[in-house]
């Protein structure tokens, strides 16, 4: 008498494929990252204060003192909040990537991923769900920023189409960036430390660039790093799209073709970035969850 010998059966999750289940996975891990947002409102609250500030301090305490080139001689605070905001807008929105970072470097350190791991998902739903939340929040805290730029005086000078094409932009870059925090967050051991290394590289991006002065004082070499910076094309592209640029001047200093062509070079940068740092973000997510 024979006996057959059945292969054990792994008990290891499979993940189930297709886009569709992939889009599931995502939209849950989202709806679980909302809800816990909403359960501790503080975060929202804290992340307005910043860019609140950014705009009150811009304009009143520097907003005098910044000639904006081709501006007009007895309008030139107008003139400054009108090239200012665009500015302010993406870099909320790029500081958000701080945030992202610190989140998943949190989920790490408390082996939530790991129990996410432990499920059969899709592999990269997990921190596509999360890109996704902090878009939710990003979005959420770029209205309540234009509500206060409404009230200093700022003002969009274009058709409301083009000013939500200019805002879909900003949030394009924001979900773009948010990547490179997750990338940061999986890479550090500590959410501390995904928030210092989320910043540390922000801000030489954000002010070498056109945002908070006008590329024309500054030296020879810094003014072409700052017309090729991604976050000066979308800065830019803003700017066209609300119909706060001034008319007669050159909208660059060096030919530099992203400042030629500011919505077209925003959505280069901002999708070769998505693709760039979540291919990278899914490779690091899985081999440190291994």
């Amino acid at each position: 008498m024979s006996t057959e010998t059945m292969p054990a059966k792994s008990l290891a999750p499979v993940a189930r494929g297709g886009l569709a289940q992939s889009v599931t996975d995502s939209l849950t891990i989202a709806k679980r990252n909302l809800i816990r947002m909403m359960r501790i409102p503080e975060m929202v609250i804290f992340g307005l204060i910043q860019p609140i500030m950014f705009v009150v301090l811009f304009t009143y305490v520097f907003g005098g003192s910044i000639n904006i080139p081709g501006a007009d001689a007895g309008n030139l605070k107008q003139a400054y909040k009108d090239f200012l905001m665009a500015g302010i807008f993406a870099q909320t929105v790029t500081f958000a990537t701080a945030g992202a970072g610190a989140g998943i470097a949190d989920d790490m350190h408390k082996g939530l991923i790991d129990r996410f791991r432990s499920l059969p998902m899709a592999r990269g739903a997990v921190l596509t769900g999360r890109t996704l939340a902090d878009l939710v929040q990003t979005a959420l805290t770029l209205v309540v920023l234009a509500a206060v730029a409404l009230l200093i005086g700022w003002r969009a000078h274009e058709a409301i189409p083009k000013v939500l094409a200019g805002f879909a932009l900003l949030l394009l870059l924001g979900y773009a960036f948010s990547w490179i925090g997750a990338l940061i967050g999986l890479s550090v051991r500590t959410p501390e430390a995904a928030t210092s290394g989320g910043l540390i590289w922000l801000f030489p991006l954000t002010f070498i660039s056109n945002a908070f002065v006008p590329v024309d004082g500054m030296p020879s070499f810094l003014q072409h790093v700052a017309e090729w910076n991604p976050f000066s094309a979308t800065v830019q592209a803003a700017r066209e799209l609300f119909g706060n640029t001034i008319e007669g001047r050159p909208v660059s200093v060096t030919g530099a073709w992203p400042m030629e062509h500011p919505v077209l070079a925003s959505l280069i940068w901002s999708v070769l970035i998505i693709l760039v740092f979540r291919t990278l973000a899914v490779r690091k997510y899985r081999s440190a969850t291994v």
